[in-house]
This record gives structure tokens, C-alpha cells and sequence, in this order.
């Protein structure tokens, strides 16, 4: 039976990567992890947050009330920045993993160092690899240092080449999964690479499915030519796929064989004669 995921905390239900949908979140029986995002405030402390810019918007709604780039905004600004319209402001990761009892894990995903230029999904080269890993280095020190308090379950995961090799560097007792976009076999070299727990690959990808003939994140409505779940379950890797947003791909994505589905929404695991 695949594992539940919280996206953002169910940013379908919730303001997305607040304290509030992390309780929400925690306090659904069905979740088993919640998926966030953090980057560094202007003084390197880790925030949930997951556009590099303040003034995102979601669906024609404001991220937050504020502007810029993340990285270049003060802390102060940054807790008093109102999420989605609501009393929400954006937490530290700190007060994040403070709000949830220890009983539900934690994917933390590495989204942003502070930098423009991420190297987004690519599998790079020896000499690129280790600068890329220079540059994460001193935020992934920061987010472990501060999950270092947290007794529940971790795991770190990214688009980002250079965050998995510092994180494997400053701390590789925790998990760790590249997320996978437009290219599975890079997908896979990285895995292989860093010896991940786990690989997250997008819901269009998973052969078997109808999904597999749908366009999403990167990738057409070509069928995959690689069988992501076979082959990463053949090398023992737990294999959580992203982003599921209605129960018809719930029940086809558990019914392949996935291990864990990241979903938006809460009550998409009920099996469907009690719906």
C-alpha cells in the first residue's frame, strides 16, 4: 500500500508550507510524511517556502503580500510576509518542524541555496559537480543543523545535483532522493550516484498507467521508455512520485506498485467503495 505524502502540508486544503497545513496535515491519519520546501532568508537561516519570489502567484492569488527574491529578504520581513491571503506567514524551518509531533517523517526538499543559477535536473559533469556542491554547502550545514533537533523521520530530497552531494557530505546517516524532471535516465545516474534511498519521479512517468500517456512536468504524452518503477525497485529504491491531485490518480499510480504518492489533497488514499 503506497504512503501518503502531504504536498506543502495539502497545499489543495491548506495554505501551502505554513505552520497551520502542517498541523492540518499531521493530524490527518492518513499521512505518513510531510513535503516542504526551504531556502535561506538574507541571513542564511532556512524558510518554508517554495518560489524563489515572494510575489508568486496561485491560481491568480498573491503568494504573499510581500516581494523579491527570498534569499535577499530580511527574516523580519520574511515572518511577518502574509501566505496566500491569509494569517499564515511564512516559518522558519525551525518553527516548522517544532509545530508537528515526531510521529510524522519529514521530505525536505532542498529547493534553493540562494542563487539564480541551480543547475536544475541535470546530471553533471565531475568537475561541475563539485562546485555546484560548494555552493549548497553552506545552506544544506544550516537546514541540518536545525534538523538535527527533530527525532521523526527525514528525508532530503532535490532537482538539484550539488544539494544531494552536500548533503551526502555533511550528512549522509539521513535519506535522500533526486526528484526527477524531463530526463529519467539522469534521474537514475544521480540515484546510483549518491546511493539515494529513494527517487521521486513525476506521475506521467510510471509505465502501466494511463498516466503514462498524459504531459506533465517535462515530459510528453510519449510513452516512457524506461520502466522507472521496475528499475529502481530492482536496485532497492523506494520510489515516491509527484504531484497527485485527485483520487483517479491515486488509485492508479497505488495500484501500480509506487511505494509513496505526494498529494495535494487529503483523503485520496480512502479505497474507493467508502468514498
Amino acid at each position: 500500500m503506497a504512503t501518503v505524502i502531504a504536498h506543502r502540508g495539502y497545499a489543495g486544503v491548506a495554505p501551502e508550507n505554513t505552520v497551520a497545513a502542517a498541523i492540518r496535515a499531521a493530524e490527518d491519519g492518513e499521512t505518513t510524511m510531510l513535503e516542504i520546501d526551504v531556502q535561506p532568508a538574507a541571513c542564511g537561516t532556512p524558510v518554508v517556502l517554495h518560489d524563489e519570489r515572494l510575489e508568486g502567484r496561485r491560481n491568480g492569488r498573491p503568494l504573499t503580500d510581500a516581494s523579491g527574491l527570498v534569499w535577499e529578504t530580511s527574516l523580519e520581513t520574511l515572518q511577518l510576509a502574509r501566505v496566500l491571503g491569509t494569517d499564515e506567514t511564512v516559518p522558519t524551518l525551525t518553527e516548522f518542524l517544532e509545530a508537528i509531533p515526531e510521529t510524522v517523517g519529514v521530505n525536505v526538499e532542498l529547493k534553493n541555496p540562494g542563487t539564480t543559477d541551480l543547475r536544475f535536473a541535470e546530471s553533471l559533469s565531475d568537475s561541475v559537480r563539485a562546485e555546484r556542491r560548494e555552493v549548497w554547502t553552506p545552506f544544506v550545514e544550516r537546514v541540518v543543523d536545525v534538523c538535527a533537533g527533530f527525532d521523526g523521520e527525514l528525508l532530503f530530497s532535490s532537482f538539484c545535483e550539488g544539494a544531494l552531494a552536500a548533503i551526502r557530505d555533511i550528512a549522509p546517516e539521513y535519506a535522500a532522493a533526486p526528484l526527477v524532471f524531463d530526463d529519467l535516465e539522469a534521474g537514475l545516474e544521480i540515484a546510483r550516484r549518491y546511493d539515494c534511498e529513494a527517487i521521486h519521479p513525476p506521475r506521467n512517468v510510471i509505465v502501466g498507467t494511463g498516466l503514462a500517456t498524459t504531459s506533465y512536468a517535462g515530459f510528453s504524452d510519449a510513452a516512457p521508455d524506461i520502466d522507472i518503477l521496475e528499475t529502481a525497485h530492482a536496485e532497492g529504491r523506494t520510489v515516491n512520485v509527484w504531484t497527485v491531485t485527485n483520487w483517479h490518480q491515486f488509485d492508479q499510480l497505488a495500484a501500480a506498485g509506487v511505494d509513496g504518492i505526494i498529494a495535494d489533497y487529503p483523503g485520496l488514499g480512502v479505497p474507493s467503495s467508502v468514498r
